[in-house]
């Protein structure tokens, strides 16, 4: 398998995209909108010409500016699978895949499971389906690079997780580099063996998505996957723990050592547990707050007590009477509190 080798600078009004990247596997590209994610896909695909780069999957070279080459997108064998999918309303299934390429629609339509679909008009299919359907018709035209942009948002949240196991058994067999770009780190985290966080332009960090939660680089990237982020200011260091005042007066503990200020505490909410009291035990960190915020998430209910959410179980919420207004007493080690700088 070839490996795509993208380095590249595309201005942008505001910003430069300026990246650089090594894809063997697949990697999502995770980040907020008008981050340059999207300008990404389009350099690669060579609908956008970077100001300068090289862009090349093995022995292939599809844009080196520095030579004088750029190939135009029919010359670069890429599956782009769109946003909304971007499938022809006027044509058949089995159309819309022989688009992509004659020679291997029906291995295709097997494959995605829409045989008997095949007669239909993308008008008539689920979201599901219509993904389906844009997936073998990009990988019906033998790419050397897959391309996906924001592959799941066009999707209700009832379907998402089904597709979305769908996805990454079809990523995990092509045998072929694949770039994804969203802004949920939950669907990066499922569909890549790694994820790259890009603000404005720059990548921050790239990595496994274990590796980012464990290690995140810096306060944003920690906020990306999901974690607490609590800002304050380091109050003291005794021994193995760190004292942080957080900005509403509260002193919570760390067993990092103090990183330079301006300082941010990251906890995720799995790492917290809620109850009426703070328990006994070997937990450092205790907030005690009214509720703000009760939310339902698939299996489980976020909590937000003050300034820190809890992830629970349906029954830990009910037990608790867990309700905007009450007030909780949110708890977890010092051990899972890191510390990075702003």
């Amino acid at each position: 398998m070839d490996s795509l080798a993208a380095v590249f600078r595309a201005p942008l009004r505001a910003f430069d995209v300026d990246v650089d990247l090594a894809v063997d596997e697949t990697l999502a590209l995770v980040g907020p909108s008008g981050a340059g994610k999207s300008t990404v896909l389009r350099a690669i695909a060579g609908l956008t010409r970077p100001a300068e780069g090289r862009i090349a999957v093995g022995e292939d070279v599809w844009l080196d500016t520095a030579r004088g080459i750029d190939l135009a997108p029919e010359r670069r064998r890429v599956g782009l699978v769109f946003q909304e999918y971007a499938l022809f309303p006027h044509l058949t299934v089995r159309q819309n895949v022989e688009f992509g390429g004659k020679g291997r629609t029906a291995e295709l339509l097997e494959r995605f499971r829409i045989g008997t679909l095949a007669g239909a008009r993308p008008a008539a299919l689920s979201g599901g389906e219509r993904q389906r359907v844009a997936l073998a018709r990009a990988i019906a035209r033998d790419p050397q690079v897959l391309l996906l942009d924001e592959p799941l948002s066009a999707l209700d949240a009832h379907t998402r997780g089904t597709v979305r196991a769908e996805l990454r058994e079809v990523l995990r067999s092509l045998g072929r580099p694949a770039v994804l770009v969203t802004h949920d780190f939950e669907d990066a985290a499922a569909l890549a063996s790694a994820v790259g966080v890009i603000v404005e332009g720059r990548v921050r960090q790239i990595a496994s998505p274990q590796e980012l939660v464990a290690r995140p680089a810096d306060a944003f990237v920690a906020s990306l996957t999901g974690a607490n982020l609590l800002d304050g200011r380091i109050a003291s260091r005794a021994g193995e723990l760190t004292a942080l005042r957080l900005t509403d007066g509260s002193v919570i503990f760390s067993t990092d050592e103090p990183p330079p200020e301006p300082v941010a505490a990251i906890v995720y909410p799995w790492e917290v547990t809620l109850g009426r009291d703070a328990p006994a035990g070997s937990m450092h960190n205790h907030v005690r707050a009214a509720v703000t915020s009760v939310v339902d998430v698939a299996n489980r209910v976020r909590v937000t007590v003050g300034l820190v959410t809890a992830e629970v179980t349906p029954d830990s919420a009910a037990q608790l009477g867990a309700r905007e207004g009450e007030m909780l007493v949110a708890s977890w080690k010092a051990t899972a509190t890191r510390l990075v700088s702003r």
